[in-house]
């Protein structure tokens, strides 16, 4: 791997769609060096090993989403949906990624509604001198319908269209940046590999990575993370076509084979063709249950904050009273 010296200060993106492979990547490059954030989305059942992501962006870009009529959910969520008020929006962008990280080093920021907001980022993050470092997860469409469909009772078609609307995003939104797109079950075949393609693809080394990150990295991906592996063709689907031109250009992009743009511009239209007949039916729907969702999310972050700090109150008294 490469290990020369770099004076740019990065920000490492994770980019792409929710049960992707996401997570996975992102904890490879925490213990690899990279910076993760302070408030962390923890840990539940449907991933276990966790999600590496800081809940309070999390829910500013949800709520975001919603203020443009859309949501993390919306089949119709790319192309991005500027708001007269969106220098506001990167006020207080800017004032998070301060807030909840440690720009010196190398902060790592992955939430899957990033790669929808990305213009409204992207200059956040040149105001506060960083220059993003893409790193984008494919992960078979079908395998990530199963997984909503587990999580969140998701028919397929949605899940798939959904797929496709995160991953042009995602391409579009970086498509100048340095960036490198990986196959989620190359990740968990060779991870080694996959590093390095990293590496080569920001022509830069990961900040911290040694013997003893290699081995925290084994650890980390092993087999149990691989779930809801397709058994199926594409074509099963109304929007199969669709899926299965994007994942064909996507999995040549991970096989570094460089292909034409043609191809996801294309998708792009088609995507907007079908949002212009029923996305007016659809966002406003998503936007709803998602405000729901958003309140729930953020009422039980602040309680498990209010736990913890009762928590140390307490210890902190018993050994006072030692």
């Amino acid at each position: 791997m490469s290990r020369g010296r770099c004076t740019v200060k990065p920000v490492y993106l994770v980019l792409g769609m929710h049960r992707s492979g996401t997570s996975a990547v992102t904890r490879l490059l925490a213990l690899a060096g990279c910076g993760l954030p302070k408030d962390l989305v923890p840990a539940d059942d449907q991933n276990a090993r966790g999600y590496f992501e800081p809940w309070r962006v999390a829910v500013f870009n949800s709520e975001r989403l919603r203020a443009a009529g859309g949501a993390w959910d919306d089949p119709f969520g790319f192309p991005y949906r500027p708001l007269p008020d969106d220098e506001t929006w990167r006020a207080q962008a800017a004032t998070l990624l301060t807030e909840q990280f440690d720009l010196e080093s190398a902060p790592l920021l992955k939430d899957p509604r990033l790669a929808l907001l990305m213009p409204l980022w992207r200059p956040v993050f040149e105001g506060a001198g960083l220059s993003p470092l893409c790193v984008i997860p494919v992960r078979h469409p079908l395998d990530v319908a199963r997984s909503l469909q587990t999580r969140d009772g998701f028919v397929g078609e949605k899940s798939i269209l959904l797929w496709c609307a995160y991953m042009l995003a995602a391409e579009a939104y970086s498509r100048d940046l340095p960036r490198v797109f990986v196959s989620y079950d190359a990740l968990l075949t060779d991870w080694r590999t996959q590093a390095a393609r990293i590496e080569i693809a920001h022509g830069r080394a990961l900040p911290g990575f040694n013997d003893t990150a290699a081995r925290a990295i084994d650890a980390f991906l092993t087999p149990e993370l691989r779930h809801h592996q397709a058994k199926m063709d594409l074509g099963a689907s109304q929007v199969g076509a669709l899926a299965a031109s994007l994942l064909d250009w996507l999995m040549a992009a991970a096989r570094d084979a460089a292909p034409s743009h043609v191809a996801m511009d294309a998708a792009a239209l088609a995507l907007k063709a079908m949002q212009d007949r029923f996305g007016a039916l659809v966002s406003p729907l998503t936007r709803d249950l998602d405000q729901s969702r958003a309140d729930l999310l953020y009422t039980r972050q602040l309680l498990d904050l209010e736990r913890a700090d009762l928590r140390a109150q307490i210890e902190a008294l018993k050994a006072n009273a030692r």
